[in-house]
């Protein structure tokens, strides 16, 4: 089982929401280094998940 995801494996709407999430990540590490950020890691990991769960089922 290939558990590597491509860029091809998220959706349009996927790879938006990933860009926002980095985004809103960059900003907070901005701020500082003790800034908490893992509520959005764990974000992308659910959008990861949800793409890695479509790839298989394929």
């Amino acid at each position: 089982m290939d558990d590597d995801l491509k860029l091809s494996d998220f959706t349009g709407g996927e790879k938006v929401h990933l860009a926002l999430l980095h985004t809103r990540m960059a900003k907070r590490g901005l701020a500082g280094p003790t800034v908490y950020i893992d509520d959005l890691k764990k974000k992308v990991e659910r959008v990861e998940k949800r793409a890695l769960n479509r790839k298989n089922k394929q």
